[in-house]
């Protein structure tokens, strides 16, 4: 399974905040522009919550695993696997909503006069540190799941032949 890459995650995230500040100045000059959800910033703190217990759990159970602790219970691999996958879906879908919102905040700061666009400006900065978390807690898990085996070659590789 191949990591998750830093620059893919940023480039989503800048080609989505460029793209979603372009569409809402020309959204805003043909209506009104959708607001930001107020459940956009709870749903991806709560996904992150979710990413980060599951990446603490499996860690625990790894170390006990490994001290061979007789209480210990074991990590099932494709249960890892499947949260892997689930960790770094949840950071591409993060990457691309938090880049939405935050073009669309940026867009938003050129009226912050206006009360309804400022609560706007805040759910949207909301959102963009709820996808932060979400990407970050996502990297955990991945490092968290990763083998032994897999830093070893990292590291080989790495080195001059």
């Amino acid at each position: 399974m191949r990591e998750l890459r830093i620059r893919v995650l940023a480039g989503v995230f800048v080609v989505a905040g460029v793209l979603s500040w372009a569409g809402a100045r020309l959204w805003n000059s043909i209506g009104t522009l959708p607001s930001v959800p107020l459940a956009a910033p709870i749903v991806l703190a709560l996904i992150a919550v979710v990413l980060l217990s599951t990446a603490l759990s499996l860690r625990a159970r790894l170390k006990a695993q490994r001290e061979r602790r007789p209480e210990a219970k074991g990590v099932d691999p494709l249960m890892a696997a499947r949260a892997v996958v689930f960790g770094q879906a949840s950071a591409l879908v993060a990457a691309l909503v938090s880049g939405m919102y935050g073009g669309t905040g940026v867009f938003l700061l050129e009226s912050l006069d206006i009360p309804a666009r400022r609560d706007q400006a805040i759910y949207a900065g909301f959102s963009v540190l709820a996808g932060i978390a979400v990407i970050a807690s996502a990297l955990f898990l991945e490092r968290v799941c990763r083998l032994p085996e897999d830093d070893d070659h990292d590291k080989g590789a790495a080195s001059p032949a």
